[in-house]
């Protein structure tokens, strides 16, 4: 079944205020303007969306505190209400169960975060320039949306801004168009993308290309990848990100081909807390870059969530463990692959680190207020570390390859995840995932019990530079 066509899962527990379980949105058109010395944001959304199986007699979107100069529903002025967050449309007779529709809506305003228990989510003002970081629900502080995980669209992105600047989004860029003093940038990304996931970054940038793309040899292309950054960082992000295209490799060879089009990496010229995710994207900060790769693994991390967390998607936030256990144990096979630290070396740090701590998570329902933990992503890392001495090997690459290219674009749950991995599994896995996904207390430190497990996946390292 296309995972666009699925039946809708229900309002997400942790953010009951946000996305509305009703309808479903297929595509989304932005076109913006920007204009960074003002902070000022001029936009147009178009939203093709369908209604669920009930009579839709509203249609909410979430939406920041913008002016709305116009909306429309299939091309007609239509009455709304905008207040706390939500753009509520109501259609003159409620529309059919299934009706396809059209939203238009046009405002403008000067972006800024919404606030979160985490602190502000969204698009973000820099010093010269802005970007967007959305997790989880930062989508509305920039454009109008269904702001659901589960609710996953195609899109097309305009940006206009000075030409001074580059805007990057996540897609292919299909066009960049200059005129007088300003430059229209449009991406495409046609992979069914949750709302969080989209971004925008603007500065003055450097293009580079890390792949070729008709390589001399003769094999199959490489995943495009290319970084935005500003020129003076050029030494340091050559040593840092020397090994994100092998990285790259390794990963399709472990987890099933890339899912999306390219990968593209931006350098903010700002320090960021912690580099962040988007749909065949990834923004880092200045401060991630030394010259000496300290911040591997971190990027092995962020490049690891384009299968985990961004094709293969949350079907509502309870599970966010799906996203960062699997991204962190991503870190440990790169270690272990390029001849470091094994994964089972790095298990049993991380063990011995959440052993000194407080015993109060439950890694399958963290709750709002611990679903960034860091102990949920160690712990995440040491389940899927559980599962993999307990199945061996040979079963557990299969399994961690079959569930990525199964449910590639869909959104899954933790139920998914339990049912898919028995399958693989010789004996009832029912004691393993209880004890690390619904038991706040630690389990022991996993030890290989499956056939065929080796130490390691050294057979044949990536030499490091």
């Amino acid at each position: 079944m296309n995972p666009q066509q699925a039946s809708a899962p229900g309002t997400d527990p942790y953010f009951a205020d946000h996305g509305d379980a009703r309808y479903r949105v297929h595509r989304y058109e932005l076109d913006l303007d920007y204009r960074p010395v003002s902070n000022r944001l001029s936009g147009s959304a178009r939203l093709s969306a369908q209604a669920g199986p009930a009579p839709l007699e509203e249609i909410p979107l979430d939406l920041a505190a913008f002016r709305i100069q116009r909306v429309l529903l299939d091309s007609r002025t239509v009455r709304y209400t905008h207040r706390a967050g939500k753009l509520r449309i109501r259609p003159a007779k409620a529309l059919a169960p299934g009706t396809a529709f059209t939203v238009e809506v046009r405002y403008t305003g000067n972006p800024k975060p919404v606030p979160s228990p985490w602190g502000g989510l969204g698009w973000e003002e820099l010093t010269d320039g802005a970007l967007v970081a959305s997790q989880p629900v930062g989508a509305p502080s920039w454009y109008p949306c269904n702001d659901r995980p589960a609710d996953k669209a195609s899109y097309r992105v305009a940006i206009t801004t000075p030409s001074p600047y580059t805007a990057v989004a996540g897609g292919r860029l299909l066009t960049r168009t200059t005129r007088a003093s300003s430059t229209t940038w449009v991406y495409e990304q046609p992979a069914p993308t949750s709302t969080y996931l989209v971004t925008v970054s603007l500065g003055n940038y450097t293009a580079v290309p890390l792949t070729d793309p008709d390589p001399a040899d003769g094999r199959r292309p490489p995943v495009p990848q290319t970084a935005y950054l500003p020129a003076r960082l050029l030494p340091e992000f050559t040593q840092d990100f020397a090994g994100q295209t092998r990285m790259m490799q390794f990963f399709e060879e472990t987890f099933g081909p890339y899912p999306f089009g390219e990968y593209t990496v931006v350098i903010a010229d700002e320090d960021l807390d912690v580099p962040v995710e988007a749909q065949g994207m990834a923004t880092f900060g200045a401060n991630h870059l030394d010259g000496a790769r300290t911040s591997e693994r971190l990027i092995a991390h962020e490049l690891a969530h384009q299968w985990f967390g961004n094709s293969v998607s949350v079907a509502d936030w309870q599970h966010i463990w799906l996203n960062e256990g699997f991204a962190k144990y991503a870190e440990w096979l790169w270690s272990e692959h390029t001849g470091g630290r094994t994964a089972a070396a790095h298990a049993s740090a991380a063990h011995q680190l959440l052993a000194g701590l407080p015993q109060d998570l439950l890694l399958g329902d963290p709750g709002r207020q611990l679903m960034f933990d860091d102990r949920l992503y160690e712990r995440g890392g040491l389940t899927v570390h559980a599962l993999r001495c307990a199945l061996g090997d040979d079963a557990f690459f299969r399994m961690l390859k079959d569930w990525a290219t199964k449910h590639r674009h869909g959104a899954v749950s933790t139920a998914d995840f339990t049912e898919h991995a028995q399958q693989y599994a010789s004996a009832p896995l029912e004691e393993l995932f209880d004890t690390w996904l619904h038991e706040p207390s630690l389990p022991p430190l996993p030890q290989p019990t499956g056939p065929h497990h080796p130490a390691d996946l050294q057979a044949n390292p990536v030499p490091q530079d």
